[in-house]
């Protein structure tokens, strides 16, 4: 994409307003509007914000901030403002400081940084996700509720399946966007729903997230229903995931194959899983970032709870799915959809660089259901957990230098005081289940 191209596409489809979009460092999109005069000033990065009343971002005395746009990004939405026959198109920005330097608070330079040092091994980094959500009614307000619209459950097809078509114009919408959508279906849970596309470079994929995310939300609501991406809305059922299939390539070549293998993975696949095996724990504060996400990890509900890595089982916390060639990957099972998808990405990149850089051997595999071993078994295994709750898994970030190296001093000491203030909030609120449990027993 290039200057040229943009100004065509937005005479074309009388594009009226831009969107120039980033993330704060807990990823939630943010958006400064633009109207397409101002679009010259856009392309040129001399468009400025105030940093200081972002998330994470900088103090008042140091607000100035650049927003320089990634011109392959640069997309007109699918849907049309109400009040105007002008479309809007979107453009996600990169974001340097008053002394036009890539500000080291940014998500997506977190991420730039850990594909540079993996370039300069030869390595690009490819990710597939498979983003689950779960859709619910509204009351009569327009607020949502935690009905959901079906009683289905997986590969469920109608009239069981009384999303399907929602998650039908969700896909047409994505696809009409560029998103090549590999699978759409009903998930495990009542109202529960999964969408996936295509494995592409790692920033691509991230900012592929971020937009999925807008997109869902926004066509759930035209259906009359609410979908959001929180781990665990509801007890007793499954609570909703990211699967992130990653690989590495080299001269065009998947780093993750080797044919003279019997099962086909490479030493540098091994060493990567190693390496993310070793810094599992701290890599989980970044990949289920809330106090929810630890609702979901827990036994009996498909989600990992346990480190250790297999070809076939989906128990451990990294599956080896079984295609072989390009298609050699490992499946990590931890991450769910709140998390910011830029942090995510360049932890897990950074903790699998040093297992190849240190030629780090993972465990052996582990091919029985690990929900049904005993602790002893699990413990002559050498099968560590992952963290049980927010506190722990920010406590194990806190011991664990690589993966703040990889988030950098700034976006580190700012994601933990936001995520420790979290959880002291969570922590000191009662709950109807002690009132319940409580209230008339002492």
């Amino acid at each position: 994409m290039d200057r040229e191209t943009i100004y065509r596409i937005v005479r074309e489809n009388n594009v009226k307003f831009i969107r120039l979009q980033f993330t704060d460092i807990l990823g939630v999109m943010k958006s400064v509007s633009i109207t397409s005069e101002q679009l010259d000033k856009a392309l040129d990065g001399d468009l400025m914000f105030d940093g200081s009343s972002i998330e994470g971002f900088v103090r008042i005395e140091e607000s100035d901030m650049y927003l320089k746009p990634d011109l392959n990004t640069f997309l007109v939405l699918p849907w049309k403002s109400p009040s105007s026959d002008g479309r809007t198109a979107r453009l996600i920005c990169n974001i340097y400081d008053s002394n036009e330097q890539p500000f080291i608070g940014s998500p997506r330079y977190a991420l730039q940084k850990a594909l540079a040092e993996a370039s300069e091994l030869g390595y690009s980094m490819m990710v597939g996700p498979e983003p689950e959500f779960f859709m619910f009614q509204l009351d009569e307000s327009g607020q949502p509720t935690l009905k959901t619209n079906d009683k289905a459950s997986y590969f469920d097809l109608p009239p069981v399946d009384m999303g399907e078509d929602a998650r039908r114009d969700m896909v047409e919408t994505l696809s009409s966007m560029g998103y090549e959508i590999e699978a759409a279906h009903h998930e495990v849970a009542p109202g529960q729903h999964e969408i996936d596309f295509k494995y592409q470079d790692a920033i691509t994929t991230a900012d592929s997230i971020v937009t999925f995310r807008i997109v869902v939300r926004t066509v759930a609501q035209k259906h009359g229903l609410h979908a959001t991406f929180m781990p665990k809305p509801i007890f007793g059922i499954n609570g909703s995931g990211m699967h992130l299939h990653i690989s590495l390539f080299k001269d065009g070549e998947n780093a993750f194959y080797d044919s003279t293998r019997e099962d086909g993975l490479s030493d540098v696949c091994r060493h990567f899983i190693a390496g993310v095996i070793k810094h599992a724990k701290a890599i989980c504060a970044i990949t289920s970032p809330t106090v929810n996400s630890y609702k979901r990890l827990v036994p009996g509900y498909e989600a990992p709870v346990h480190i250790a890595w297999s070809y076939r089982n989906r128990s451990p916390l990294i599956r080896i799915p079984a295609r072989r060639g390009i298609g050699t990957r490992i499946e990590l099972r931890s991450p769910d959809p709140t998390c910011n998808p830029y942090l995510g990405m360049a932890v897990i990149l950074k903790a699998g660089l040093e297992g190849i850089k240190n030629q780090l051997l993972p465990p052996g595999p582990v091919e029985q259901n690990i929900y049904e071993m005993e602790l002893a078994e699990r413990k002559q295994s050498h099968i560590d957990s992952l963290p049980e709750n927010l506190y722990e898994a920010i406590n194990e970030l806190a011991k664990d230098k690589t993966i703040q190296e990889a988030l950098g001093d700034h976006i580190y000491t700012l994601f933990s005081r936001a995520k420790i203030k979290e959880w002291e909030n969570y922590s000191a609120r009662v709950y109807d289940w002690e009132i319940s449990e409580y209230l008339e027993k002492f």
